[in-house]
């Protein structure tokens, strides 16, 4: 119960005494006086308290409105401040969306470079590999030719005595790559060495060749320059060292297209010497090993005149 509640509980309680005593008469005027004065006292007070009460409802409601009017303004600020961040996420989401499709592009652009330049290599891959190839047939043909022209006898400065078989041997071309315009060094090199053998320059010729191998010892030149290097102690006549040098040419470049070549002078180097057993089984090598080659037809004429 409430603090007004008693104080009605209490008021009504002192009129119902005062009824039942002025009813009883036992009641004198003085008692009646007394309990008036207490129950208008009563009454008072009950009075300045429900006006405390009534007022004390009215602040509080006044102060519940204020505080409802700033609730309602923070709810305005924060709706505010939820529409402000939904709009920038939907910016953002915007953006993010734009620059995704942006580098989707992007990526599909430097995956197309890619092929481009994937596809582009590969034809240049194989137009160098097809150059390549050109240019070693282009060597090889220009070799035989050239080997098979001296063996027909086209024109040796110093070398009458010799049979026509093999008289005369005229150094092949350099390889047509040599002769460009950009010379590489090793390209320069073997060109510079070749032109002292044609010069019969033999010991210069071959000084250059030798040089040649330490700078380039495993290249597309290098069978040739060690083949010219016996061909040019063949021509001094040194054939002992000459056969050690076409030796290598066999035993360091098996696989290069010379072979043939070295073993057919190897030969020939031999027979120079006398050594007509040895020369035979070189010759017959040649023949069996390399049977459908213009050394091998060199071979067998060549063993025709050894007796």
């Amino acid at each position: 119960m409430t603090a007004e509640g008693k104080i009605l509980h209490r008021t009504l309680f002192s009129l119902v005494l005062i009824t039942l005593l002025f009813v009883a008469g036992c009641a004198t005027t003085g008692d009646l006086r007394r309990v008036r004065g207490e129950l208008n006292q009563q009454i008072q007070l009950t009075n300045e308290r429900i006006t405390g009460v009534e007022q004390g409802v009215v602040g509080g409601r006044a102060e519940t409105a204020t505080v409802l009017k700033e609730v309602e303004k923070t709810n305005e600020k924060t709706d505010e401040a939820i529409r402000s961040i939904r709009g920038g996420q939907a910016e953002n989401r915007a953006a993010t969306t734009e620059l995704r499709d942006q580098i989707q592009q992007i990526r599909g652009a430097i995956d197309g470079l890619k092929r481009d330049l994937s596809s582009s290599s590969a034809r240049t891959s194989k137009r160098e590999e097809e150059e390549k190839g050109l240019r070693e047939k282009l060597d090889n043909l220009t070799f035989k030719i050239n080997f098979l022209e001296n063996f027909l006898g086209i024109g040796k400065k110093d070398d009458t005595a010799d049979t026509p078989v093999e008289k005369n041997i005229k150094p092949p071309a350099p390889p047509k790559e040599a002769v460009g315009k950009a010379r590489t060094d090793k390209e320069s090199l073997y060109a510079a060495a070749y032109e002292l053998f044609r010069e019969a320059r033999y010991e210069k010729s071959r000084e250059g060749f030798e040089n040649f191998l330490k700078q380039h010892p495993d290249t597309e030149f290098s069978d040739n320059a060690q083949f010219w290097i016996g061909e040019c102690y063949y021509f001094e006549k040194k054939y002992e060292k000459a056969i050690v040098e076409y030796d290598k040419v066999v035993k360091n470049y098996p696989e290069g297209n010379k072979v043939p070549f070295a073993l057919l002078k190897q030969g020939l180097s031999f027979e120079k010497l006398g050594d007509k057993a040895s020369a035979k089984l070189l010759l017959q090598q040649v023949i069996r090993d390399f049977p459908n080659t213009g050394q091998a037809r060199i071979a067998r004429t060549k063993l025709l005149e050894i007796k």
